[in-house]
């Protein structure tokens, strides 16, 4: 007979675990099933692992750098084998961190592969989970009051031009490189390319990328694109847009070769390795959704502001339904979905008021409209622009590069958004996020007292340009 719970989610990613977690607080019977490990892509093939790589990559530039700080470093080696030991090492420990919330929760875990089954002797509705166990045992059965799809999502390949795992990698077999490429060749200018270009870079690896769009992170304000391709540049790193890459034309020798169409000219880029960076694809086949009713659209699950699917015992969350496809969005959609389930009133997510960040050198991070996308939806706006070049912190930690810029309302004074480039700005960029949630204006802004010295004053300074009354400019 199959097992009974409250809540089953399939996927134990970010956004899954932290449900889980969620729902098991709020008295929730909860079991999740997981065919790998618990913490998904985030946890082992994204966000921690690669972070923990640009940490070290940060480390061995720092050093080479470190003469203009008095500090005289002879010999500086890079021993890669023993970076990728400690991004080992973080990811265990983390990963053993979660099992203990999974245990502290008495949440069900099982090991294998989940696929949703239609109407049945079990239930006369979809939902019912079989379970294809790892360890080769009977397929187990559950039987939830509701369901989560939280399955996520791996990275997209270009059609003919597919990762080999030796010369042609994704970020997935990128991470387990045991030696670094002298060269790269990088098929995308966004967040996950830009990354790679940065760490590689700072790892003394040759990058040229390549972007089909007619700038890189084209998602962000164009004046933050344009100041990340100038830093990266200046570092050595080619940048190459407006670049239609032509994937039949790849070749593999001594060194991996490839073609692209640039503003009408063919010209040809080869490199030791090939890293394809271009979005990635939910996670929607051979999980049983063609026994419900649910819909997919664009290969994504089609959801309404609660994350329910048109089964409205089911719910999708995270990567498989689009949007931003970032861990701390997939987090809160589950926290969303669990009070939708416990009938609470969920706080409904805005989109304009999450932050997005490149965790490069030097980082961005931003959150609401571009100033381009203010203007497109008709509003009459004021920027504010402040450099780092003038906040006293940035300037005893050597990082004077970057700025940040507000976009506000010119008639009601309200913050539209909020765009960083510089040093640590990932972790700046939480201000803006809050005032962004409390609906604050520019004013409000400008009149948050940031101590001094520190890298936080760059945010008042920018709010205070906004009507010219910068302090320090």
């Amino acid at each position: 007979m199959p097992k009974e719970y409250d809540l089953v989610i399939l996927g134990a990613g970010t956004g899954g675990y932290v449900a889980a977690i969620k729902a098991a607080k709020a008295g929730l019977k909860t079991a999740i099933v997981e065919k790998e490990k618990v913490g998904g892509t985030c946890l082992h093939r994204g966000c921690i692992p690669s972070k923990s790589l640009l940490k070290s990559a940060e480390m061995h530039a720092l050093m080479k750098d470190s003469d203009k700080y008095g500090i005289a470093v002879n010999d500086v080696t890079l021993h890669f084998d023993k970076v990728q030991q400690r991004k080992n090492q973080v990811v265990e420990q983390l990963y053993q961190g979660v099992q203990a919330l999974m245990a502290k929760g008495d949440i069900d875990i099982y090991q294998g592969h989940g696929r949703i089954l239609g109407p049945s002797i079990f239930s006369p509705t979809a939902g019912t989970v079989s379970i294809e166990m790892n360890n080769k045992s009977e397929n187990v059965m559950l039987l939830p009051k509701n369901l989560m799809v939280a399955t996520g999502s791996k990275p997209r390949e270009l059609p003919g031009l597919r990762a080999n795992g030796e010369n042609i990698l994704t970020s997935d077999e990128a991470l387990q490189l045991k030696e670094l490429p002298s060269s790269i060749v990088i098929i995308g200018g966004g967040v996950i390319g830009i990354e790679w270009a940065s760490m590689l870079s700072d790892f003394d690896v040759d990058v040229t990328v390549l972007e089909n769009a007619e700038r890189i992170l084209p998602g962000e304000d164009a004046a933050i694109s344009k100041e990340m391709t100038k830093q990266l540049m200046r570092r050595g790193i080619r940048i190459v847009t407006s670049a239609n890459v032509e994937s039949e034309s790849c070749r593999i020798g001594e060194h991996v070769s490839i073609s692209a169409a640039v503003e009408g000219k063919k010209e040809t880029f080869a490199a030791e390795k090939l890293l394809l960076s271009v979005g990635r694809k939910a996670n929607v086949e051979d999980i049983g959704l063609e026994n419900t009713n649910i819909e997919v659209e664009n290969g994504f699950i089609k959801t309404n502001a609660y994350y329910q699917t048109k089964e409205s015992h089911i719910y999708a969350i995270g990567d498989v339904i689009g949007g931003m496809q970032l861990a701390h969005v997939a987090s809160k959609e589950g926290a969303v979905a669990v009070d939708h389930i416990t009938n609470k009133k969920p706080f409904i997510l805005d989109e304009q008021s999450i932050p997005r960040c490149t965790y490069s050198r030097p980082e961005t991070a931003s959150v609401g409209l571009t100033e381009e996308q203010a203007k497109q939806k008709g509003l009459d706006v004021k920027t504010g622009i402040f450099s780092f070049q003038a906040i006293g912190k940035a300037v005893i930690e050597g990082n004077t590069d970057g700025f940040v810029k507000l976009i506000a309302d010119k008639q009601t004074d309200d913050l539209l958004g909020v765009h960083m480039i510089g040093s640590r700005v990932t972790e700046l960029i939480s201000e803006a996020s809050l005032a962004k949630v409390v609906d604050a204006s520019a004013f409000e802004v400008a009149e948050t007292i940031h101590p001094h010295p520190s890298l936080s004053e760059i945010i008042g300074e920018s709010a205070l340009s906004a009507d010219g009354k910068a302090i320090h400019s």
